[in-house]
């Protein structure tokens, strides 16, 4: 408790004040953990993976890690170094599998094909064949991107974060943050410009290419 308390006093986040706690022998503080972060990580691992049950192993693995991070040093955000084993544990599973996970993208399931319905009129099935198609494309041209790319718009876009979680997540400076996000997001929309509805969902993520060249 003390040792939480002595975190959050000196500015550092709730998770990194619960990972000292726990370090310090107070147990209860990993279940803290396991319920703040567990749902994002597992969404943000499939949105890299496109398999839940993989997303829930690699999930597991990445909350064993920071239960025998011995060495764990109070960061000034958890989130950015969580996300960092996320990532690089979906990266190294990507690298071995990578034969699977094309055949994987090229036959998904149809559960994987949400899409959100307009409440009237009611779509026919030939606009739920067509919202299914362009959903799939919005993935593959995100799959397509370089891949510190693809992992910064996830991390921006599902995950929530700012310039400066992700920098400490992918190890490098805002500003390169913020050249990979413009490229990225440049380079996604010139690849769906022929879809409205995919140009909509891209400006839903809260870009705007002068924002990035003038931060």
């Amino acid at each position: 408790m003390a040792a939480s308390a002595a975190c959050v006093s000196s500015g550092v986040d709730k998770g990194a004040a619960w990972m000292v706690a726990f370090r310090t022998g107070d147990t209860t503080k990993f279940a803290l953990l396991l319920n703040e972060y567990r749902g994002p990580i597992v969404a943000y691992l499939y949105r890299m993976i496109r398999d839940h049950a993989v997303a829930e192993e690699l999930a597991q693995e990445v909350f064993l890690r920071v239960y025998r991070a011995r060495n764990y040093e109070p960061a000034a955000n958890f989130r950015s170094w969580l996300v960092r084993i996320a990532t690089n544990l979906a990266r190294n599973w990507m690298r071995d599998h990578r034969a699977d996970l094309s055949v994987l993208r090229l036959d998904d399931p149809p559960e994987r094909l949400r899409w959100k319905a307009p409440r009237s009129p009611v779509p026919n099935a030939e606009e739920r064949m067509v919202s299914a198609c362009q959903l799939l494309e919005v993935r593959a041209a995100i799959d397509a991107l370089p891949e510190r790319h693809r992992d910064a718009v996830l991390m921006h876009k599902y995950l929530d974060m700012d310039y400066w979680e992700i920098a400490r997540a992918q190890n490098c400076s805002v500003s390169a943050v913020k050249s990979m996000l413009f490229r990225a997001y440049e380079n996604l929309r010139k690849r769906l410009a022929h879809l409205d509805p995919a140009r909509k969902e891209l400006l839903a993520f809260g870009m705007n290419s002068k924002s990035y060249r003038e931060a």
